[in-house]
């Protein structure tokens, strides 16, 4: 996904037009009294606007042509709809409509489907965060965020992540001459790290110095989860040499490996 190309749903948007507040202003009135001419005037010249929010969700790796496309439904009904009576900028108005068409659409089109409580706080939870960044000129934390609002931490924190669009562990995050690094490079498995690879390599072959018998009675013990009654039940010996073979062929593991 490109969010810096140039053309945006066959708009060059390198040049785009702005507007002074003065020419909102006549252009909004003019629109609201059915000038069709002004209405596309002030359309296009709020394009920038929708560009600058959908850059908001440049890691959601949604299509820029369908986010810019339903930025400008946001646009469209901000203009339509301001009241040019009130003392309020058009930006001020049309921002918060904009993001509200993208992340409709974004809801709507997720692949993980999340009730409507949990989305609600999970948008609340981002707009608060972004008050608090503005007031205290860094970024907060989810518990900071979670105490503004007088929710649960955990609540809030589920919340985000919910909201969150699911990656692939193939993901590229970094290239260099050919050779990519993926998210599944970065991830760390301490079930399968070298120490133990190698002690199940030095297991399996202390295994092979027992008999046939000690090696069943291990396999039936610790891989089958059996207690030495069953174990002596099945192979037709007693629980005391279940026991006394094991002690035995625990021996000779430990100077195997």
């Amino acid at each position: 996904m490109y969010y810096n190309k140039v053309e945006i749903c066959g708009v060059n948007t390198s040049k785009l037009p702005s507007l002074t507040a003065e020419e909102k202003t006549v252009l909004l009135e003019r629109a609201h009294n059915g000038d069709c001419v002004a209405r596309d005037k002030l359309i296009h010249g709020n394009l920038r606007l929708v560009l600058s929010i959908i850059q908001r969700f440049a890691g959601r790796r949604e299509n820029v042509d369908d986010l810019f496309q339903v930025g400008c439904i946001g646009l469209i009904k901000a203009v339509d709809n301001f009241n040019t009576e009130l003392d309020v900028k058009f930006s001020t108005y049309a921002v918060p409509m904009i993001i509200g068409e993208v992340r409709r659409y974004l809801r709507d089109n997720n692949s993980v489907r999340v009730s409507r409580s949990v989305r609600d706080l999970a948008y609340r939870a981002l707009q608060v965060k972004e008050k608090l960044s503005g007031e205290l000129g860094y970024e907060p934390t989810l518990e900071k965020v979670a105490e503004e609002m007088k929710e649960d931490s955990s609540a809030v924190r589920q919340a985000v992540e919910a909201i969150s669009e699911p990656v692939s562990l193939f993901d590229p995050i970094f290239s260099d001459s050919g050779d990519s690094i993926y998210i599944l490079d970065q991830i760390s498995d301490e079930g399968s790290s070298d120490e133990i690879w190698l002690e199940d390599i030095a297991l399996k072959e202390a295994m092979k110095t027992l008999n046939e018998r000690e090696r069943a009675i291990i396999n039936m013990r610790f891989y089958g989860g059996k207690t030495q009654v069953e174990i002596a039940s099945e192979i037709g010996i007693s629980q005391a040499q279940v026991s006394r073979l094991e002690k035995g062929a625990f021996s000779r593991l430990r100077k195997g490996m």
